[in-house]
């Protein structure tokens, strides 16, 4: 688990690093033949971070509700950001990550509710989890790094 946790944190800081070098309109510049920009790629991992983690352990989110209904599985990319989202999930998304790992540590993950995600992969444990979260935001960082090159 820690080289997976590693990595988790490490992704995270490099979509920070593309975060602070990308102006607002690059950022949120969704390219033809694309779906969502590179702030969504990386409010969605955030927020699907916290869903998988905390909700289906029955925990309250460590990040606003808010930020779910605007860039969770489902949710629709716009060019329309308010800036307060990206400053906010900045501010946000490193130490989200790093409060995860703690918390896994700590054995706050002790309840758990199966859950199939949309891949088909089914979650049965935090572990799962640990594991199914590392392939989710390697996906997305690999969009994200196409996109750096596009905007």
């Amino acid at each position: 688990m820690e080289k997976l946790f590693e990595t988790a944190v490490f992704s995270r800081k490099a979509l920070l690093n593309i975060l602070e070098s990308k102006s607002y309109d690059e950022l949120v510049e969704i390219p033809e033949n694309f779906k969502n920009s590179i702030f969504w790629n990386v409010a969605h991992l955030l927020v699907t971070q916290q869903l998988l983690f905390y909700k289906l352990s029955g925990l309250e989110l460590r990040i606003d509700k808010e930020m779910v209904r605007k860039y969770g599985k489902g949710s629709l990319a716009t060019e329309d950001v308010d800036a307060a989202d990206i400053e906010y999930i900045k501010k946000h998304l490193v130490v989200a990550m790093e409060q995860t790992v703690k918390d896994y540590y700590e054995g706050v993950f002790s309840g758990f509710t199966p859950y199939m995600t949309s891949t088909g992969i089914e979650l049965k444990n935090i572990e799962d989890v640990v594991s199914f979260s590392a392939f989710h935001d390697g996906i997305h960082l690999g969009v994200v790094l196409s996109l750096k090159k596009i905007v």
